[in-house]
């Protein structure tokens, strides 16, 4: 697909279900209500769904767009590389083939719509679809402006990550125009945190592991730490890159426990370390400096197996 496609896909389509990945994130959110109100704003039928619940702390991009009731004729998934993302609760979409189109900047998408827009060079989701409305010739109302804002800015950590490019600069300073409030925007994504959040820091980095003469360390989150914390699963977000915030760290494990034999492991790395081949061994993906996998087995089993992988980083 290109632009040219998607803009007579778009204007063809309607009673939309625009899915997004779960454990979501903002740039996932931030197209899905950018895409959905641009839907509703053209006078179609369109809701955003996730497997799991939508966080509070992203309630000021969906509170303006309550669920409609309409029977689904389309499906689009936005920021989404891989069924394995859908969520067990929105499993059908894929098992049916039921996705129309998918939009994302993934370099591990798996093409599993009918349709599939991928530009692996984008920051985010988010910028893609601001490169499509302007394109388009779309009216991006202030809403919008901030969905899309929200997505670029979380997927580049307001802008520190090595993804972050001059379009990503320039979406964002152009989105700016349209009176967003970017500084509360980037404080509630960025500076606060509560005060479980706090302890939850604190109880990883007091056992954040090193291996490989202290080039790789690891942390890990339990189901147990997630239950004693009493924060939603919303507020782990970030974790991944404290590793990293060590001097002499260049990749940064995050060992978080899914369900007893579970675990979901977040790889994020500096300079020449390629996170999305280290996590492809383990059937995952992403990008070269974050990533993610998941593995079964005990923890132990789990940590030994993806220090070992490591040991061929760093010693192979």
């Amino acid at each position: 697909m290109d632009f040219t496609k998607i803009r007579c896909f778009l204007e063809t389509c309607d009673n939309v279900t625009i899915l997004t990945h779960k454990s979501p994130d903002g740039d996932t959110l931030g197209a899905g209500f950018a895409l959905c109100r641009f839907l509703r704003n053209c006078g179609k039928m369109a809701n955003v769904i996730n497997s799991d619940e939508f966080p509070e702390r992203y309630n000021f991009l969906y509170e303006e767009c309550e669920p409609q009731k309409f029977e689904e004729k389309t499906v689009i998934a936005v920021d989404i590389a891989d069924t394995k993302l859908i969520g067990s609760r929105l499993a059908r979409y894929a098992e049916e083939g039921m996705i129309d189109l998918c939009i994302d900047h993934h370099v591990s998408n798996k093409y599993f719509a009918k349709y599939t827009y991928v530009n692996a060079s984008a920051s985010a989701t988010c910028q893609i679809m601001y490169e499509l409305f302007n394109f388009m010739g779309t009216k991006i109302d202030r809403q919008m402006a901030r969905c899309l804002y929200t997505g670029i800015a979380t997927d580049t950590g307001c802008f520190k990550f090595e993804n972050t490019t001059s379009a990503a600069h320039i979406a964002c300073a152009e989105l700016m125009k349209y009176n967003i409030d970017f500084a509360t925007i980037n404080r509630k994504m960025f500076d606060v945190k509560s005060k479980a959040r706090i302890n939850i820091e604190q109880a990883v980095t007091n056992k954040m592991e090193y291996f490989f003469g202290g080039k790789c360390a690891v942390i890990a989150i339990t189901t147990d730490m997630m239950k004693k914390s009493g924060i939603e699963p919303a507020e782990f977000e970030g974790l991944a890159s404290i590793p990293l915030q060590v001097e002499g760290v260049e990749m940064g494990i995050t060992i978080k426990q899914r369900h007893e034999n579970v675990y979901k492991i977040s790889v994020r790395t500096i300079e020449t370390i390629d996170a999305s081949k280290f996590c492809r061994e383990f059937g995952g993906g992403g990008h070269i400096r974050a990533a993610g996998c998941e593995i079964e087995g005990s923890f132990e089993e789990v940590k030994n197996t993806l220090v070992n992988a490591a040991k061929e980083v760093f010693e192979g």
